[in-house]
């Protein structure tokens, strides 16, 4: 029953909102003045969470995938206790300030990931509720709930009009997922006006039809009628619930219902016309009634008892299943399993020659020996990204929640779903398709960057080799784009041997890592790179007794090519240095001297890769490459037909040297 404190904390946070982005004189005011009234209703009726610990593992999580409604998500985490002082809110969108234009992961307590593009919330949020799915069937026992808690979002009509959020609803209808509820901000307006400009489709049955619970709330400010359908919504242990709630943009204002209110300042006049209008003094501004801080000190007080529950459970656990309880400690920690490297494999020269998306398939699975917690796989095409667990079941299928994961073709929603995985913890997320696919990702995959996730992405078919599918399946520009991404460490691994050290350092690497991996099958080289070698991004492969004439450097299946042209060479009494460079990221964090010493100022460097030419040029003018979409014929043709042949590499040298 709505009370005079509940409506005096939907009120503060209105206008604690209002003052940030008075205050910053940019922002969104429109949202938190229409959807206070459910966040409030959620955050203090049923979100379990604990503020004086934001990493509780059993916490409900809740994700404001509508990000530009920050300033509401601010007010929230600041009254309900989370570290974020007053200031912070006074400092809303300013330098060094922990309350920035969109929620950012890892820098604001309480943020549960990164939102703001549209959708990207919505689909993380499905990745986050399929990881407690897959965590409680794995170690609940009976009496033992140990892993139960619900993911919650606001969303909103641009996140629904967003084509990640269609695949990432249709997954999540397709699973069941219960503990998945959305409430959706449906004020029916977006930047350019009314959503009947673009959207005028017919929300609830479109997501019944992807499986989904949907409850109609037609008042935004009817605080029973809210409750009532997150409850109801809670029943539903089979559906994910999409709560649809009418509410009014800039709600109070002279703004209401006006696309104007979304995304700038009320000004001063409007904003005092809403403080009248909703019977708000004037100043001070940033006034937080002593009453509501009561009651949110009372509810921080009952939240962290929740903890404390648990906490108590999880030990009585340890008692009775001391096994599981031993491995649950140990991913909720994110740790990895001891002496986990000596599963790796080491390929013999007689296992070749060998494409290194299978290299990968079977060191992932020498991997999952020992990690337990891998989850993933790949957009419809686990057949030929090899990335299904052999003998674990799948999720989501004939009553099993096993940790094969099929996405089907929704390459977008894959990513962010295992984001998303990443961000709730307790498992090693990774997906997979083809890397001229990646184009789908890259929202997602720009998302994992900012946020660091330990999300490894599986890329394979990664050149012209893919061969007789043509240029459409051929990536040329995918390489370089991956690359262009910062804080992504990109891997593309000469052979088998390096494939697996690759898998080892996407374990070790704190922050997303992408795999470009072949099709075709790429000798076994030898000698065996060492782990050091590789964990250095380059190393020399193969040497001359002498200084060397020529430094050769390539990445992937180009290596080959690399060291079939060292013999060649030779012949013409040149000393050849052969570079393997799997990764830019790992080589650029090298000291000066190391790089110096592999790629010596006054000898001349030919790179070698089947992709464009762009951005080789910090290491050298010498670039065979591919500035030109490819041709379909099967793969071995293409790469001589396109000038990836020993004789074009011995021609290129011969002529750096006659000029």
């Amino acid at each position: 029953m709505e009370s005079r404190t509940d409506q005096l904390c939907i009120n503060t946070l209105r206008f604690l909102a209002v003052d940030m982005v008075e205050a910053a004189n940019s922002g969104h005011p429109g949202l938190p003045l229409g959807a206070a009234p459910m966040a409030h209703v959620l955050w203090s009726r049923f979100l379990n969470h604990n503020p004086r610990n934001p990493d509780w593992f059993n916490r409900d999580r809740f994700i404001l995938s509508a990000g530009h409604g920050s300033a509401l998500l601010y007010g929230l985490l600041h009254l309900h206790g989370y570290d974020l002082a007053l200031d912070e809110l006074k400092n809303f969108r300013q330098w060094g300030s922990k309350t920035p234009g969109h929620p950012e992961n890892g820098l604001t307590p309480g943020v549960e990931c990164t939102s703001g593009p549209l959708g990207q919330g919505f689909a993380m949020g499905v990745g986050m509720a399929m990881t407690e799915k897959f965590l409680a069937e794995k170690y609940n026992r009976s009496g033992f709930n140990i892993i139960d808690h619900y993911t919650y979002a606001i969303v909103s009509d641009g996140d629904l009009m967003e084509g990640v959020s269609s695949e990432a609803s249709s997954l999540a209808g397709h699973w069941g997922m219960g503990k998945l509820i959305y409430l959706y901000d449906s004020n029916r307006i977006s930047i350019e006006g009314s959503t009947d400009l673009a959207f005028t489709e017919d929300v609830k049955s479109r997501f019944r039809s992807y499986g989904w619970q949907v409850v109609n709330v037609d008042d935004g400010t009817d605080l029973d009628a809210i409750e009532q359908a997150i409850s109801g919504a809670r029943q539903d242990a089979d559906h994910p619930s999409l709560v649809m709630i009418r509410t009014n943009i800039g709600y109070g204002s002279p703004k209401q219902d006006d696309a104007s209110a979304h995304g700038a300042p009320l000004g001063p006049e409007a904003a005092q016309a809403t403080r009248e209008k909703l019977d708000w003094p004037a100043e001070p501004s940033f006034y937080i009634p002593e009453e509501v801080s009561d009651f949110h000190a009372r509810r921080l007080e009952s939240l962290a008892s929740k903890e404390k529950e648990w906490k108590d459970l999880l030990e009585a656990y340890g008692t009775e299943h001391t096994e599981l309880a031993n491995s649950l400690t140990g991913v909720m920690a994110g740790e990895l399993p001891e002496a986990w490297r000596e599963t790796l494999p080491t390929f013999s020269t007689d296992e070749g020659p060998l494409a290194t998306r299978s290299a990968s398939g079977q060191t992932l699975n020498r991997l999952a020996e020992k990690i337990d917690n891998f989850i993933g796989g790949s957009a419809d095409l686990s057949p030929s990204n090899m990335t299904v667990l052999s003998e674990k079941e799948t999720f989501g299928l004939n009553g099993d929640w096993g940790p094969n994961i099929h996405f089907g073709v929704r390459e977008h929603a894959m990513a962010a779903i295992c984001n998303g995985a990443a961000l709730h913890g307790g498992v090693v997320p990774y997906a997979g398709t083809f890397l001229v696919f990646a184009d789908y990702m890259r929202p997602a995959l720009r998302l994992a960057a900012i946020m660091q996730t330990k999300t490894i992405f599986i890329f394979t078919h990664d050149s012209i080799g893919v061969g007789e599918d043509g240029p459409t399946h051929q990536p040329i520009e995918h390489i370089m784009t991956l690359r262009a991404i910062p804080g992504l460490t990109v891997l593309r691994p000469a052979d088998a041997n390096e494939t697996a050290l690759a898998w080892q350092t996407a374990l070790e690497t704190d922050g997303p890592v992408a795999m470009l991996l072949t099709r075709q099958k790429l000798p076994v080289i030898n000698p065996v790179v060492t782990a050091d070698e590789f964990s250095r991004g380059a190393y020399i492969l193969s040497d001359s007794d002498a200084v060397p004439d020529v430094v050769l450097v390539a990445t992937g299946s180009e290596v080959a090519l690399a060291m079939a042209s060292k013999e060649a060479l030779e012949t013409d009494s040149l000393s050849i240095r052969v570079v393997s460079m799997p990764s830019w990221e790992l080589f650029e964090s090298q000291p000066e001297g190391y790089r110096l010493e592999l790629f010596p100022p006054d000898v001349q460097t030919l790179a070698i890769e089947a992709g464009i030419t762009q951005g080789w040029q910090k290491y050298t003018d010498n670039v065979m490459g591919l500035d030109h979409f490819g041709a379909s014929a099967p793969g071995w043709v293409v790469f001589e037909k396109l000038g990836f042949t020993v004789d074009n590499v011995v021609e290129r040298i011969r002529t750096l040297f006659n000029n």
